[in-house]
């Protein structure tokens, strides 16, 4: 068994997710499962107790004692107060991550939350900022300022965590300059992550309906592109480097639980609409206890759920043995065509493992096919290694990362 297909094995998961559903008021884009909850809604202690259960069901089960990595996200986990502190603590003391990150917003992250938030184990601070502008903040219905987002980005550093800072692009008002001001900004603060994203106008949504039938360019595709290239020069001038298509880091300060998402490491999700990956393994510790999961299929070896559990029901008690999930189930050439796919979101080569991996599974006539044609169209690129004793490999170009759809495609089809 080669490393890679070792982590079709495992037996207990290697990263932890836990959604909070509650923000102090739906921003315009979002389409997350989230809702505008007062600060005093006795629903959040109540999903915080039933989450601290259901941790502990997964752990009667065995299936966190090798978590590494917590991410705390949503919504808006720092809304919760004391009780992000008492989840925090709580799951901590079950999975002993050497990385527990945490979503907040500005409005919500006060000094004591930082303090108790770190005896709670909590060691990295994900800050939604989006923009230093406030009429663009505005526009996309965000309810802190420009300052107070750099205040608490500051706060946050100074009280010892890692700090990461997401900034959106090709959005209302957003301009050439004020695009370049707000990485001036953010470049000042001397933190060593960023996310950055283009503003994805989704179905549904409070900005969808503002926007219809109105011009959008703004918005535009050719608009996205030249902000995130934008960004990517002044972010290499300032030292840092792109790990993932969303994602800078300087410093070796990439987010480790991110990571895990895309080298095939399995993850357990908790709270309403949280995803996991599971082994066959894993999945089937947990059918044992919960009934209503469907018997997996023998040539099942990797299985995607979905909580389906709405935050009522969650805070009601609902135990993670009566949760009702949206199943998938994926066979091993799936399983292998997603992890190239996957992996494919990265800055590094695609693993030697899976690649070897893949050559086993899709043949190497057919894989060499692919490879080849994704690079004679720029999407990737090939890393000839051979003088090292290391088989050629690839990573993907600017251009793939652009036109991130094709590149996926291409090689999720390999599992036909």
């Amino acid at each position: 068994m080669n490393s890679w297909q070792s982590k079709y094995n495992q037996a207990a998961v290697s990263a932890l997710y836990l959604h909070i559903p509650f923000c102090s008021q739906k921003c315009f884009y979002c389409d997350f499962s989230s809702w505008s909850t007062r600060q005093d809604d006795s629903r959040m202690k109540k999903y915080v107790n039933a989450l601290k259960h259901q941790l502990d069901e997964a752990a009667q089960l065995g299936m966190l004692a090798t978590a590494k990595t917590v991410y705390m996200g949503g919504g808006t986990p720092s809304l919760l107060g004391q009780g992000a502190v008492d989840l925090a603590h709580h799951t901590s003391s079950i999975t002993h991550p050497i990385e527990f990150s945490m979503e907040a917003n500005p409005d919500s992250l006060s000094d004591e939350l930082l303090a108790s938030l770190s005896a709670g184990g909590v060691t990295r601070i994900s800050l939604g900022v989006q923009s230093f502008n406030d009429n663009e903040l505005k526009e996309l219905g965000r309810i802190h300022s420009a300052d107070l987002a750099y205040d608490r980005v500051l706060a946050a550093k100074e009280s010892g965590y890692e700090v990461s800072v997401d900034l959106m692009c090709a959005i209302p008002e957003q301009t050439e300059s004020s695009w370049e001001y707000t990485f001036s900004r953010f470049i000042s603060l001397g933190i060593n992550h960023v996310s950055v994203y283009p503003l994805a106008i989704e179905d549904g949504t409070a900005l969808a309906k503002q926007t219809q039938d109105k011009d959008t360019s703004w918005n535009a595709y050719d608009v996205q592109a030249d902000r995130m290239q934008a960004a990517s020069k002044m972010l290499q001038a300032a030292k840092f480097e792109r790990y993932e298509v969303a994602s800078y880091a300087r410093n070796q300060k990439s987010c480790k639980h991110n990571k895990m998402y895309w080298t095939g490491e399995s993850y357990l999700g908790l709270g309403t609409s949280a995803a996991s990956m599971l082994t066959a393994s894993e999945y089937d510790a947990l059918a044992k206890k919960n009934v209503s999961l469907p018997t997996r299929p023998q040539d099942a070896i990797r299985v995607r759920l979905v909580v389906l559990d709405s935050p009522k029901k969650i805070a009601e008690g609902a135990s993670l043995f009566s949760t009702e999930f949206d199943v998938e189930f994926l066979t091993y050439r799936e399983a292998v065509a997603e992890d190239l796919m996957l992996h494919a979101r990265l800055t590094e080569l695609i693993a030697p493992a899976l690649l070897d991996e893949s050559e086993q599974v899709f043949g190497a006539l057919p894989l060499q096919e692919v490879f080849d044609a994704c690079v004679q169209d720029e999407l990737l690129e090939c890393v000839d290694a051979a003088d090292s004793g290391i088989k050629a490999s690839y990573r993907p170009t600017d251009k793939g990362w652009l036109l991130g759809n094709e590149l996926y495609v291409r090689l999720w089809d390999l599992r036909q």
